[in-house]
Protein backbone atom coordinates (compact mmCIF):
# COMPACT_ATOMS: atom_id res chain seq x y z
CA UNK A 1 0.00 0.00 0.00
CA UNK A 2 1.47 3.52 -1.00
CA UNK A 3 0.75 6.11 1.70
CA UNK A 4 1.02 9.77 0.02
CA UNK A 5 1.95 12.82 2.27
CA UNK A 6 3.32 16.14 2.58
CA UNK A 7 5.86 16.68 5.50
CA UNK A 8 8.09 19.09 6.79
CA UNK A 9 11.60 18.58 5.43
CA UNK A 10 13.51 16.85 8.02
CA UNK A 11 10.81 17.58 10.86
CA UNK A 12 7.57 14.72 10.26
CA UNK A 13 6.21 15.23 13.91
CA UNK A 14 3.35 12.70 14.53
CA UNK A 15 0.17 13.65 13.99
CA UNK A 16 -3.51 12.70 13.26
CA UNK A 17 -3.32 12.18 9.35
CA UNK A 18 -0.21 9.94 9.53
CA UNK A 19 -1.50 7.57 12.64
CA UNK A 20 -4.76 7.34 10.57
CA UNK A 21 -3.13 5.93 7.48
CA UNK A 22 0.07 3.87 9.26
CA UNK A 23 -1.69 2.47 12.35
CA UNK A 24 -3.58 0.19 11.29
CA UNK A 25 -0.43 -1.41 9.04
CA UNK A 26 1.27 -2.40 12.76
CA UNK A 27 4.43 -0.69 11.39
CA UNK A 28 6.54 1.40 14.24
CA UNK A 29 4.79 5.07 13.52
CA UNK A 30 8.23 6.10 15.34
CA UNK A 31 10.74 4.73 13.17
CA UNK A 32 9.12 6.04 10.07
CA UNK A 33 9.06 9.44 11.32
CA UNK A 34 12.68 9.30 11.89
CA UNK A 35 13.27 7.72 8.64
CA UNK A 36 10.89 10.19 6.60
CA UNK A 37 12.91 13.14 8.52
CA UNK A 38 16.32 11.45 7.43
CA UNK A 39 15.32 11.28 3.77
CA UNK A 40 14.17 14.72 3.74
CA UNK A 41 16.80 16.78 5.41
CA UNK A 42 17.95 18.26 2.58
CA UNK A 43 14.95 20.06 2.40
CA UNK A 44 14.87 21.42 5.96
CA UNK A 45 12.40 24.65 5.87
CA UNK A 46 10.33 23.18 2.65
CA UNK A 47 7.27 20.94 2.46
CA UNK A 48 8.40 17.85 0.61
CA UNK A 49 6.14 15.04 -1.10
CA UNK A 50 6.48 12.08 0.52
CA UNK A 51 5.23 8.75 -0.55
CA UNK A 52 5.43 5.37 1.51
CA UNK A 53 5.44 2.15 -0.20
CA UNK A 54 4.16 -0.29 3.44
CA UNK A 55 4.20 -4.40 2.79
CA UNK A 56 1.11 -5.25 4.70
CA UNK A 57 2.81 -8.50 4.96
CA UNK A 58 6.20 -7.87 6.28
CA UNK A 59 5.88 -4.48 7.57
CA UNK A 60 8.41 -3.07 5.89
CA UNK A 61 8.43 0.00 3.70
CA UNK A 62 10.06 2.27 1.15
CA UNK A 63 10.29 5.95 1.26
CA UNK A 64 10.63 7.64 -2.10
CA UNK A 65 10.77 12.14 -1.29
CA UNK A 66 9.99 14.64 -4.39
CA UNK A 67 11.47 17.48 -4.67
CA UNK A 68 9.28 20.28 -3.40
CA UNK A 69 6.45 22.23 -5.48
CA UNK A 70 8.14 25.53 -7.22
CA UNK A 71 6.55 27.83 -4.83
CA UNK A 72 8.57 26.40 -2.28
CA UNK A 73 11.85 26.47 -3.64
CA UNK A 74 11.40 30.12 -4.38
CA UNK A 75 10.64 30.95 -1.26
CA UNK A 76 13.35 28.78 0.35
CA UNK A 77 16.01 30.62 -2.07
CA UNK A 78 14.30 33.85 -0.68
CA UNK A 79 14.04 33.19 2.86
CA UNK A 80 10.50 33.83 2.87
CA UNK A 81 8.16 31.87 5.00
CA UNK A 82 5.37 33.07 2.36
CA UNK A 83 4.36 34.91 -1.18
CA UNK A 84 3.32 38.35 -0.89
CA UNK A 85 -0.75 38.97 0.04
CA UNK A 86 -0.80 42.00 -2.47
CA UNK A 87 1.67 40.53 -5.19
CA UNK A 88 1.41 43.86 -7.43
CA UNK A 89 2.50 46.16 -5.20
CA UNK A 90 4.14 44.53 -2.43
CA UNK A 91 7.69 41.83 -3.14
CA UNK A 92 8.75 39.61 -0.40
CA UNK A 93 12.59 38.88 -2.79
CA UNK A 94 14.10 39.35 -5.31
CA UNK A 95 15.82 36.27 -7.22
CA UNK A 96 18.76 35.88 -9.67
CA UNK A 97 17.64 34.42 -13.42
CA UNK A 98 20.48 31.91 -12.61
CA UNK A 99 18.67 30.48 -9.62
CA UNK A 100 15.54 30.23 -11.82
CA UNK A 101 17.31 27.99 -14.04
CA UNK A 102 18.32 25.61 -11.30
CA UNK A 103 14.73 24.91 -10.12
CA UNK A 104 13.32 25.27 -13.98
CA UNK A 105 15.77 22.14 -13.81
CA UNK A 106 15.27 20.38 -10.71
CA UNK A 107 11.48 20.55 -11.42
CA UNK A 108 11.60 19.94 -15.13
CA UNK A 109 10.26 16.01 -15.37
CA UNK A 110 7.36 17.72 -13.32
CA UNK A 111 6.53 20.71 -15.38
CA UNK A 112 4.49 20.51 -18.27
CA UNK A 113 7.14 22.83 -20.95
CA UNK A 114 8.81 21.20 -23.78
CA UNK A 115 12.48 22.61 -22.78
CA UNK A 116 14.59 24.37 -20.16
CA UNK A 117 13.38 27.84 -21.30
CA UNK A 118 9.53 26.94 -21.05
CA UNK A 119 10.21 25.68 -17.68
CA UNK A 120 11.78 28.77 -16.69
CA UNK A 121 9.44 30.79 -18.04
CA UNK A 122 6.99 28.64 -15.88
CA UNK A 123 9.01 29.22 -13.19
CA UNK A 124 8.97 33.24 -13.37
CA UNK A 125 5.25 32.89 -13.50
CA UNK A 126 5.20 31.66 -9.85
CA UNK A 127 7.35 34.53 -9.31
CA UNK A 128 4.39 36.67 -10.52
CA UNK A 129 2.13 35.03 -7.96
CA UNK A 130 4.68 34.94 -4.60
CA UNK A 131 5.34 38.50 -5.33
CA UNK A 132 8.93 37.78 -6.10
CA UNK A 133 11.19 40.03 -8.59
CA UNK A 134 13.64 38.69 -10.75
CA UNK A 135 17.27 40.04 -11.34
CA UNK A 136 15.72 43.66 -10.32
CA UNK A 137 12.59 43.77 -12.22
CA UNK A 138 8.97 42.60 -12.21
CA UNK A 139 8.80 39.26 -13.12
CA UNK A 140 5.75 39.96 -15.77
CA UNK A 141 8.82 41.84 -17.85
CA UNK A 142 11.56 38.93 -17.23
CA UNK A 143 9.01 36.71 -19.26
CA UNK A 144 9.18 39.31 -21.85
CA UNK A 145 12.74 38.97 -21.94
CA UNK A 146 12.61 35.28 -21.99
CA UNK A 147 10.90 35.48 -25.04
CA UNK A 148 12.85 38.24 -27.12
CA UNK A 149 16.00 35.85 -26.20
CA UNK A 150 17.54 38.23 -23.38
CA UNK A 151 17.95 35.41 -21.60
CA UNK A 152 19.27 32.73 -23.90
CA UNK A 153 22.81 32.10 -23.06
CA UNK A 154 22.35 31.38 -19.74
CA UNK A 155 19.07 29.21 -20.43
CA UNK A 156 21.67 27.52 -23.40
CA UNK A 157 24.41 27.00 -20.75
CA UNK A 158 22.39 25.88 -17.71
CA UNK A 159 24.00 28.39 -15.94
CA UNK A 160 22.69 28.08 -12.60
CA UNK A 161 24.91 30.41 -10.04
CA UNK A 162 24.68 34.47 -10.43
CA UNK A 163 28.64 35.97 -9.58
CA UNK A 164 28.81 37.63 -5.99
CA UNK A 165 28.83 40.90 -7.49
CA UNK A 166 25.14 40.16 -8.88
CA UNK A 167 24.19 38.51 -5.55
CA UNK A 168 25.25 41.41 -3.77
CA UNK A 169 23.67 43.81 -6.25
CA UNK A 170 20.11 42.20 -5.77
CA UNK A 171 20.96 42.12 -1.82
CA UNK A 172 21.07 46.33 -2.54
CA UNK A 173 18.34 46.75 -4.92
CA UNK A 174 15.60 44.75 -2.65
CA UNK A 175 17.02 46.58 0.32
CA UNK A 176 15.97 50.03 -0.83
CA UNK A 177 12.51 48.69 -2.24
CA UNK A 178 11.74 47.24 0.95
CA UNK A 179 12.50 49.86 2.03
CA UNK A 180 10.11 52.08 0.26
CA UNK A 181 7.17 49.69 0.58
CA UNK A 182 7.07 49.60 4.75
CA UNK A 183 7.40 53.61 3.79
CA UNK A 184 4.12 53.33 1.92
CA UNK A 185 2.18 51.68 4.58
CA UNK A 186 3.36 53.52 6.96
CA UNK A 187 2.42 56.65 5.41
CA UNK A 188 -1.21 54.86 4.61
CA UNK A 189 -2.00 53.34 8.19
CA UNK A 190 -1.35 57.15 9.41
CA UNK A 191 -3.59 58.67 6.75
CA UNK A 192 -6.33 55.95 7.63
CA UNK A 193 -5.94 56.65 11.35
CA UNK A 194 -6.17 60.80 10.64
CA UNK A 195 -9.57 60.20 8.83
CA UNK A 196 -10.65 57.83 11.52
CA UNK A 197 -9.60 60.69 14.25
CA UNK A 198 -11.35 63.33 12.13
CA UNK A 199 -14.82 61.14 12.06
CA UNK A 200 -14.18 60.71 15.74
CA UNK A 201 -13.81 64.63 16.17
CA UNK A 202 -16.62 65.19 14.09
CA UNK A 203 -18.98 63.25 15.85
CA UNK A 204 -17.70 64.96 19.41
CA UNK A 205 -18.86 68.34 17.89
CA UNK A 206 -22.30 67.45 17.96
CA UNK A 207 -22.74 66.32 21.42
CA UNK A 208 -26.29 64.81 21.61
CA UNK A 209 -27.13 64.63 17.96
CA UNK A 210 -28.63 61.18 17.06
CA UNK A 211 -27.93 59.80 14.01
CA UNK A 212 -30.70 59.29 11.44
CA UNK A 213 -31.80 55.54 10.79
CA UNK A 214 -30.38 54.23 7.61
CA UNK A 215 -33.41 54.56 5.07
CA UNK A 216 -35.09 57.39 6.73
CA UNK A 217 -36.67 60.03 5.04
CA UNK A 218 -35.47 63.82 6.55
CA UNK A 219 -38.60 66.14 7.84
CA UNK A 220 -40.23 68.54 5.00
CA UNK A 221 -39.12 72.39 5.72
CA UNK A 222 -41.67 73.87 8.03
CA UNK A 223 -43.18 70.73 9.25
CA UNK A 224 -45.04 70.14 12.44
CA UNK A 225 -43.61 67.86 14.54
CA UNK A 226 -45.58 64.65 15.24
CA UNK A 227 -46.96 64.39 18.33
CA UNK A 228 -44.99 62.14 21.13
CA UNK A 229 -46.43 58.82 21.18
CA UNK A 230 -47.77 59.24 24.85
CA UNK A 231 -49.71 62.06 24.25
CA UNK A 232 -51.28 60.29 21.20
CA UNK A 233 -52.29 57.35 23.82
CA UNK A 234 -53.48 60.02 26.06
CA UNK A 235 -55.96 61.30 23.75
CA UNK A 236 -57.55 58.50 22.49
CA UNK A 237 -58.03 57.37 26.13
CA UNK A 238 -59.87 60.97 26.89
CA UNK A 239 -63.37 60.39 27.33
CA UNK A 240 -65.72 62.65 24.57
CA UNK A 241 -67.44 65.45 25.90
CA UNK A 242 -71.31 65.90 25.59
CA UNK A 243 -73.08 69.02 25.33
CA UNK A 244 -74.77 70.16 28.43
CA UNK A 245 -78.33 70.04 29.04
CA UNK A 246 -80.36 73.32 29.11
Amino acid sequence: MKVKLIVDGGDMKPGPAVAQQLGPMGINLGKVIADVNTATHGFKGMKAPVEIDVDAKTKSYKIKVFSPPVAELIKKEINAEKGSGEAKTTKVGNIALERIISIAQTKMSNLLAKNLKSAVKLVVGTCVSLGVLVDNKEAKDIEKDIDSGKYDHEIKNAVTEPSAEKKADLARFFAIRKAEQEKAKKALEEAKAAEEAAKAAAAAATPGATPAAPGATPAAPGATPAAPAAEKKEAAKAPEKKPAKK
